[in-house]
């Protein structure tokens, strides 16, 4: 979806209701930020127009726009990016984020890159291989589970040692934001929570916080667990979202 910063915001931002973009929501509603949601459809290829390369060239959500503190737009794409842009500009009392140069700031990051690289990416394959591949390819879907299911204990391990049951510190940070969007999604990537005992707990945590409540509705209400507990209706949204994602594949396929 494109964030359109309107007065007083400086914020404009382009997303869909993935994991990534719950990130960038919840950041923002967790620094009251106000911004503009422009939908993107990513079923018909919005995210490859050209006015939203010009934002991401990689065609992907989510992404945003700003105005800069020189007065020029400036353009944030890769959700790891646009949260340490929104804490950097829009945090200065650090609610969500620790002092530049702190031993925590940079704990942080070790947890926001640990998101990026690994997390992020390994579930999303475990998304590709359990529910949109045209047919069952076991080694793929054992792969990721598997690859996801370790980083879990990760974050299960870490977090039984936590004592203030967030990631960094004593409070929520980017690091929990970035990492709950993915974590409540678990069961699309055919992950069971229940095998991972504290990172479940700090889940059901965050999905209690007002921000995160707040933010996991826009632009659409955020549905992923009621969803996964009707068979039927999974089955139908998987088989429609595969449908567009192997067109989409064979599309890129051709450039």
């Amino acid at each position: 979806m494109a964030l359109k910063s309107p007065l007083p915001s400086r914020n404009s931002g382009q997303s869909t209701p993935f994991p990534s973009f719950a990130n960038f929501r919840t950041n923002a509603s967790a620094t009251r930020l106000p911004y503009t949601v422009h939908k993107i459809d990513i079923s018909k290829n919005t995210q490859k127009e050209p006015w939203f390369l010009a934002i991401n060239p990689n065609g992907r959500i989510p992404a945003l726009t700003d105005t800069f503190t020189d007065g020029r737009t400036i353009r944030l794409f890769e959700s790891g990016s646009i949260m340490q842009y929104l804490v950097e500009q829009y945090d200065p009392h650090h609610k969500i984020s620790y002092p530049k140069g702190t031993r925590q700031s940079y704990e942080v990051t070790n947890w926001l890159f640990f998101l990026n690289a690994g997390l992020g990416p390994m579930q999303g394959q475990a998304n590709h291989f359990h529910r949109y591949a045209p047919e069952t390819i076991d080694y793929g879907v054992q792969r990721y589970q598997n690859e996801t299911r370790r980083l879990y204990a990760v974050l299960d391990k870490h977090l039984a040692a936590s004592a203030s049951g967030y990631l960094v510190g004593s409070k929520c940070t980017i690091a929990d934001i970035a990492h709950w969007g993915w974590v409540t999604a678990a069961g699309w990537a055919g992950v069971e929570l229940d095998e991972f005992p504290h990172l479940k707990r700090w889940e059901e945590r965050m999905m209690a916080r007002p921000a995160v409540e707040r933010g996991r509705h826009v632009p659409d209400p955020h549905r992923i667990k009621e969803m996964l507990k009707d068979r039927e209706a999974t089955e139908k949204h998987a088989a429609e979202a595969r449908e567009w994602v192997q067109q989409g594949m064979k599309d890129d396929a051709k450039k």
